[in-house]
């Protein structure tokens, strides 16, 4: 009889998270997989077409069977409206609870983002069907909540924590994005370093295709594209990314093009910003495109550029971006603090990457990129690929994530 998994996360197809890919994963190893998500309206607000209140609950995607839960949608991404995002999933997951007890499952895995409260139904169901549960955790809680919002009155801290907390010790084993996370989640949950599993974010096979698109070649074909793809938050200090650009142009780089692919919370402001520091000439903003179309900006970039507010919790890890800008074979620059820093500029020699929210040594780390002859910045994305190939590839991480899953104990 083949493993049934369970997966429990509020992001799924055809919002693009990795933990589509980590689906598709299961069901080539033979497993049957099972959903339970809410419904697509990340990073926009508004749900996806032939999605809504009324819309369709229940489908079939590449062999996965989807349930989908009633959650208020973002809307316009104001903090009170992703506040009634992050409580409406967790409370409306808890009624699906009854039909998915009736069902076999061998495993609960638990994709966890923010909040920390979206696991509570793969928990309760783990739990009362006596099944393992494991929990990929994205998102460190409360400290992703502090983040956001600087939470300082103690009593408030202390239940955060303590309901955060809760979570990572009802899981049975858990992922984490590094060393670091991994020792923090072993103090928090009691539970021992072979419980919990260091494994960074395997990115899609897309990223490895080499192809392009003559349309794009002549838009960009005479500019120096510095390329940034992803999210648009807070979190990504598009700030650093803005005030680096107005210094290089300011140095007469105007030449410089910088490609934004991609859409969030903060791409309004960001966009506003861009046009009051008199950067609308050099900032492009093409908005959200399917990872499909990754290879091509990939083929016109001539570096892939992404930035890091600075905190205690984002430094901890190798961001999921940094991992598909290796697959894409070019240099990259960043301004992030961590591990990361290492990574790039001591093992893989791929880039530069200086501290967070450092706008002057970002603008002369893509300076230098920009003087090197093409064949040096050619070697420099070689140097990227043969990293990925050996340590970040997809199947190398997937096995590790499954072989994790599989031994339980």
């Amino acid at each position: 009889m083949s493993k049934r998994i369970l997966i429990v996360g509020q992001h799924f197809w055809p919002e693009s998270f990795r933990i589509n890919d980590i689906a598709d994963y299961f069901v080539e190893q033979g497993c049957e997989v099972d959903v339970l998500c809410g419904l697509p309206n990340y990073p926009k607000g508004e749900f996806m077409e032939g999605y809504g209140y009324l819309g369709k609950r229940h489908e079939l995607h590449n062999k996965v069977y989807i349930d989908r839960v009633l959650e208020i949608k973002r809307g316009n991404n104001s903090n009170f409206r992703i506040f009634l995002n992050y409580v409406s999933f967790p409370f409306f997951s808890l009624f699906h609870i009854p039909k998915l007890l009736v069902r076999r499952y061998d495993h609960v895995f638990i994709y966890q983002l923010s909040p920390v409260m979206m696991s509570v139904a793969g928990i309760v169901v783990g739990k009362l069907k006596h099944v393992p549960i494991t929990m990929y955790v994205l998102d460190l809680w409360p400290e992703n909540l502090y983040s956001v919002i600087p939470l300082k009155n103690k009593v408030l801290r202390t239940i955060a924590e303590k309901h955060s907390h809760w979570y990572y010790r009802k899981a049975g084993k858990l992922i984490a994005l590094s060393e670091r996370m991994r020792e923090k989640l072993s103090q928090v949950s009691n539970k021992e370093l072979q419980e919990i599993l260091v494994l960074p974010q395997a990115c899609e096979k897309i990223y490895e295709q080499r192809t392009h698109d003559e349309a794009l070649r002549k838009r960009f074909s005479k500019t120096f594209n510095i390329v940034f793809t992803g999210n648009i938050s807070p979190a990504q200090s598009f700030e650093t990314m803005t005030e680096a650009a107005r210094l290089l142009k300011e140095k007469g780089y105007k030449d410089m093009q910088w490609i934004i692919v991609g859409d969030g919370m903060s791409r309004k402001n960001v966009e506003k910003q861009v046009i009051k520091m008199g950067l609308s000439d050099i900032f492009v903003f093409e908005g959200q495109h399917p990872i499909d179309d990754m290879p091509k900006y990939a083929d016109i970039a001539d570096l892939f550029v992404g930035c890091l507010a600075k905190s205690e919790l984002l430094e901890s890890a190798i961001p999921a971006k940094v991992v598909s800008y290796l697959a894409l074979e070019k240099p990259i620059v960043l301004a992030m603090d961590g591990e990361v820093q290492s990574l790039i500029n001591n093992v893989v020699k791929c880039g530069f990457a200086s501290a967070a929210e450092n706008a002057s040594a970002l603008a002369a780390n893509i300076e230098i990129i920009y003087s090197l002859p093409a064949s040096e910045r050619a070697k420099m994305g070689e140097r990227a690929f043969e990293y990925y190939t050996t340590k970040l590839e997809r199947s190398v991480l997937m096995k590790k994530l499954y072989s994790f899953i599989s031994h339980d104990r």
